[in-house]
């Protein structure tokens, strides 16, 4: 289930990442951002009830933040701050599983991911509050689309191990 999930999440950062780079628009980007947060959320009630309680903390972290960036877009709201400060929230779950899957989990490759998480976040954050580029966080998004989700997903859908 995780795995189909982190494909869905790349449904919306690769909009997002346009939107902030001029393509696109507001309440399109903020529709796919609905239906992945919504999807991310039920994934991770899934995960629960199938006993992945670790996975779906990180789930139910970043589903929540995706509806909250959802409902900026559709509702156009001028202040980004509240998603900025939901962000700095899931930055910080991002960083203590960072932690948890490099010491508890002892998988590199998802201690990589959780630190990518961790910076985007970051960066969403910062530029919620006017601190960073939005041209600088939709080229992150991009380059974090394959590291992130892609390859970990693809390749253990296919049967095969992560590259480290």
């Amino acid at each position: 289930m995780t795995l189909a999930i982190l494909i869905a999440i790349s449904l919306m950062w690769l909009p997002v990442a346009l939107l902030f780079l001029g393509y696109g628009e507001a309440k399109g980007t903020g529709a796919i951002c609905a239906f992945v947060g919504i999807c991310v959320v039920l994934g991770a009630f899934i995960n629960v009830i199938q006993g992945d309680a670790f996975t779906a903390g990180l789930l139910f972290a970043h589903g929540l933040l995706y509806c909250t960036v959802a409902y900026a877009l559709l509702a156009g709201l001028e202040s980004m701050h509240s998603v900025g400060n939901v962000s700095l929230t899931v930055a910080i779950v991002s960083f203590i599983y960072m932690m948890m899957y490099y010491h508890v989990k002892g998988s590199n490759y998802f201690t990589l991911a959780c630190a990518g998480y961790t910076v985007l976040t970051l960066e969403v954050w910062l530029n919620a509050y006017g601190k960073l580029s939005g041209k600088i966080l939709a080229w992150s998004l991009i380059i974090w689309v394959p590291i992130g989700l892609y390859i970990p997903a693809f390749l253990l859908l296919a049967g095969k191990p992560l590259p480290f």
